[in-house]
């Protein structure tokens, strides 16, 4: 660059230089006839001489004009190459006040701009993905040749490692519902829904892809996994209410209809057909009281009447008010012993934890011919157990004994007449609480239920009243 400056610049001289000689050459021959020979051989003689001075003076002039006007080029281009590969923040220093100066002004003037406008554009692009980042939906975005342009954190949380930009989304998701949606929205640049179960195991997302106006698509996972549950609770919450109310309802139908087709039946057949009756009648009044129970512990507006009272008068207290329960068992309720440390309990709630519990452990424990009730100190709880001396549950119902309507043998639960809610009206007393409620079993040794209740701090433990005695509701 600075030998082609240099060259015009010289060239540009000589032009100068020969029209410089053709005029002083016109003038000459214009004076030639009034001027001596000798006059005018010097004459030409200093005007080659002038020139010759001429030219070597131009020649390094011309050589410092053009490295000074080359170099600032040099900078400008040295300084869009910079814009070029992003660095957003050079800039030019101005030098005097000529026409390059003024370019050299308007390019910092637009790298400025630039700056400032691609600023913005990065905090709303930070600003969406912060915002979708932060959606509990799963978004991934798709070019039109499927490659992923974009995914959220969630959907990154789902389809791990394996999905990154620049890929292609059947490389990341094997999912067939997903590819589907996603390939048919954007054949045919329509809005697609689809369900899908097998991206995460145990839960099922409500896909919606939909096409984007750039080219493209964009697929929105919803998890609808705790819908789906809470749907196939209320199923299995409705089949298991109806088929516990059918079986009473059909055996007082029929003991009725026989009743009335008799003209005249004999008084112990109908004293038995009323025993029945009443007896049937009975299950379904508990059933019903236990679905109203349930339904009152497990509502956001179940509230406790908590205060301070002792472990061991809670104990005391279960033993004496659920004597009457265990009158006609042949079972024994024993003491197990209590700490004197104070909880924090409501005792109403309580009673009811209790006679669920004992009468569980008397309905399936008759074998062992005796109930212990007791508990002990545990950190900053108090832990409360109910022992029997049955034939045990199997490790395999431990974990579920405590779901609504969950039975280890149902023909047995319902000849002993439970109703199946009783151990879950515990567990969500317990909760509500602050503690915990688990069941251990040693097949042919009998099952304890543990539970646990905070224990009051502060001046909270210095107020300890007996508990109130009181009958349970029992289940």
């Amino acid at each position: 660059m600075t030998r082609k400056v240099f060259l015009k610049l010289l060239g540009l001289f000589l032009l100068l230089l020969v029209f410089q000689t053709v005029a002083m050459e016109l003038i000459l021959r214009h004076f030639m006839e009034h001027l001596a020979p000798e006059v005018l051989r010097r004459l030409v003689g200093e005007a080659m001489w002038s020139g010759v001075i001429a030219l070597l003076v131009a020649l390094p002039l011309a050589a410092w004009v053009a490295l000074g006007i080359t170099a600032r080029l040099q900078r400008v281009v040295a300084f869009a190459r910079r814009i070029a590969q992003g660095d957003l923040g050079a800039r030019l220093n101005l030098e005097g006040g000529d026409e390059l100066s003024a370019m050299e002004a308007a390019l910092n003037q637009t790298a400025e701009r630039l700056e400032q406008n691609f600023a913005e554009i990065e905090s709303r692009r930070h600003e969406l993905a912060t915002m979708l980042d932060s959606m509990q939906e799963a978004v991934v975005a798709i070019s039109n040749d499927g490659l992923v342009l974009w995914s959220n954190a969630v959907m990154q949380r789902i389809a791990g490692m394996q999905i990154r930009v620049g890929r292609a989304l059947v490389e990341s998701v094997r999912d067939p519902e997903l590819l589907g949606c996603v390939k048919s929205a954007l054949e045919s640049g329509e809005v697609r829904i689809g369900r899908s179960s097998s991206l995460a195991p145990g839960r099922v997302f409500e896909i919606n892809a939909a096409p984007l106006p750039t080219g493209g698509a964009l697929a929105v996972l919803h998890d609808v996994s705790r819908i789906e549950a809470a749907e196939k609770s209320r199923r299995d919450f409705i089949a298991n209410v109806s088929h516990e109310l059918r079986t009473p309802l059909t055996s007082i139908q029929g003991f009725v209809e026989t009743l009335l087709d008799e003209p005249r039946p004999d008084a112990e057949t109908t004293q038995e057909f009323l025993g029945v009756i009443l007896k049937n009648a009975t299950r379904m009044n508990r059933l019903t009281e236990d679905l109203l129970a349930l339904a009152s512990v497990e509502s956001p507006d179940y509230r406790l009447a908590s205060q301070p009272m002792r472990a061991g008068a809670l104990v005391e207290d279960a033993i004496e008010s659920l004597g009457g329960i265990v009158v006609d068992s042949g079972i024994t309720l024993v003491s197990a012993g209590a700490p004197e440390a104070v909880v924090l309990a409501d005792p109403d709630a309580m009673n009811q934890v209790f006679g669920n519990l004992v009468e569980n452990a008397v309905k399936y424990g008759k074998s062992g011919g005796r109930v212990l009730v007791g508990a002990r100190e545990n950190g900053a709880e108090v832990q409360f157990s109910v022992r029997d001396f049955g034939p045990g549950i199997a490790s395999e119902h431990l974990t579920r004994i405590f779901e609504r309507f969950y039975r280890v043998d149902k023909a047995r639960s319902r000849e002993s007449g439970g109703t199946g809610l009783g151990l879950a009206i515990v567990k969500h007393i317990v909760l509500a609480h602050g503690g915990r409620v688990w069941a251990e079993s040693e097949l042919g040794a009998g099952t304890t239920f543990h539970f646990t209740l905070p224990r009051a701090a502060g001046p909270q433990a210095a107020q300890t009243p007996l508990a109130p005695a009181g009958t349970a509701e029992s289940v």
